[in-house]
């Protein structure tokens, strides 16, 4: 798989991203704008519900000037309020009695004229702390006051329902905004392992001629210089090659774990990449009473992911400073390896990133040496890698967490 195709399938992440994000944003548009347009309806119907009640009490008004008593008044007044068959009204008499009501379903169902009564008094205290009750004043034909009659009245059925409505509709956009997120981001991290395992068994492929080549060629320089102290250390790049191609292929499937000891398997990762750094930077690698500690891994990957964070430290300090690295157990069963350097640090926008595929502080490089690590400690070896702490032009401490073995 060449540079190319991997740097493209970066990108078609990155705009994928950006699409996700685009959904997001279109939701909560048209989330807020529904939660907008419905509490305008509400808002008109109310006012709609407001003018037709009051238009009950100018008709109670006109009905009054025609009929001697309250009571009468009542009587012709329940012929109109008849046609009301959604707003819950209730009519009281001039002593505060409830004397007619309607679209009150629970008191159709009492039976009893008492508890009936007594659930309406009930209704006109709630109907009265929600807004003021209408006051129409009776009067004769001389135009002399005989009475009161106060209309109560609450929202309807369906102003509550419409109410509402706007937040249900928010809550079903958010659980298919939620599906379609589920559902992006398993497609995308089903590509990208598709990615690793094509990319990995293509890196072993390619590296399988050239080694084999070159251990033709020890070979054949064994047998003719058999003391030249090249030859070792051509022996041990060979083998470096071998232990590369090893990794490459194990992603995409199950590595073969091992119980070792993690301390001899830093010292060797350690010991390796001193003499193929810069002579100006020092490695400080302290194991504190942990040189006993084991560990269920596999030691081509953990060596591949501690070298990556190494070298990443080397490059961050440009070639000159120190690395620290520090073994320790924090409790029985829970190993804690920090790796430390004088580095440029990390801007803090961009440590949520660090991990993620593409990412690089350097002119050269695919940015994927920290995903890969991040995926062997945590993927094959169950275990927790994140940033500790980092400070422009004073450096950056990484810190992974493994399950030790008692």
């Amino acid at each position: 798989m060449s540079r190319f195709k991997i740097v493209n399938t970066i990108d078609q992440y990155a705009t994928g991203s950006m699409q996700k994000w685009m959904v997001l944003l279109l939701s909560l548009g048209i989330g807020t704008g529904s939660v907008l347009y419905t509490n305008q309806l509400v808002k008109e119907i109310k006012k709609r519900e407001y003018w037709q009640v009051n238009l009950y009490a100018n008709a109670l008004e006109f009905i009054a000037n025609e009929h001697e008593t309250n009571q009468n008044a009542l009587f012709a007044l329940e012929e109109i309020v008849q046609a009301n068959t959604t707003i819950p009204v209730i009519l009281t008499n001039e002593n505060g009695s409830p004397a007619f009501y309607k679209n009150l379903p629970r008191a159709d169902l009492i039976k009893d004229p008492e508890e009936r009564e007594y659930y309406l008094i009930q209704k006109i205290s709630e109907m009265g702390l929600d807004r003021e009750p209408i006051v129409v004043n009776l009067v004769d034909a001389q135009g002399n006051l005989y009475g009161q009659t106060l209309i109560y009245y609450e929202e309807s059925s369906l102003l509550v329902k419409l109410r509402f409505y706007p937040y249900v509709q928010l809550a079903i956009i958010f659980v298919f905004v939620f599906i379609v997120f589920t559902f992006f981001n398993y497609s995308r991290l089903s590509e990208q392992n598709q990615i690793w395992v094509g990319m990995a068994k293509e890196t072993a492929h390619q590296l399988g001629t050239p080694t084999s080549s070159l251990m033709a060629w020890r070979d054949y320089f064994k047998g003719k210089y058999v003391k030249d102290p090249y030859i070792k250390e051509i022996d041990k790049d060979i083998k470096r090659l071998e232990t590369i191609t090893q990794r490459f292929s194990s992603i995409g499937s199950a590595p073969r774990m091992e119980t070792l000891n993690i301390c001899e398997q830093i010292k060797l990762s350690v010991d390796y990449l001193e003499r193929r750094i810069s002579r100006k930077v020092t490695i400080d690698f302290k194991a504190q009473e942990s040189e006993h500690i084991y560990l269920n891994m596999n030691p081509a990957l953990f060596s591949w992911a501690l070298e990556n964070l190494i070298k990443n430290a080397v490059d961050a300090m440009m070639g000159v400073g120190c690395i620290k690295i520090s073994l320790f157990r924090v409790v029985v069963d829970k190993l804690i390896i920090e790796i430390e350097d004088q580095g440029i640090g990390i801007m803090p926008n961009k440590i949520n990133e660090v991990f993620k595929p593409g990412f690089t502080t350097k002119n050269r490089g695919w940015g994927l040496g920290l995903t890969l690590t991040k995926r062997i400690i945590e993927d094959y070896h169950g275990g927790e890698i994140f940033i500790k702490k980092t400070a422009l032009n004073k450096g950056t401490a990484f810190q992974i967490i493994l399950n030790a073995n008692i």
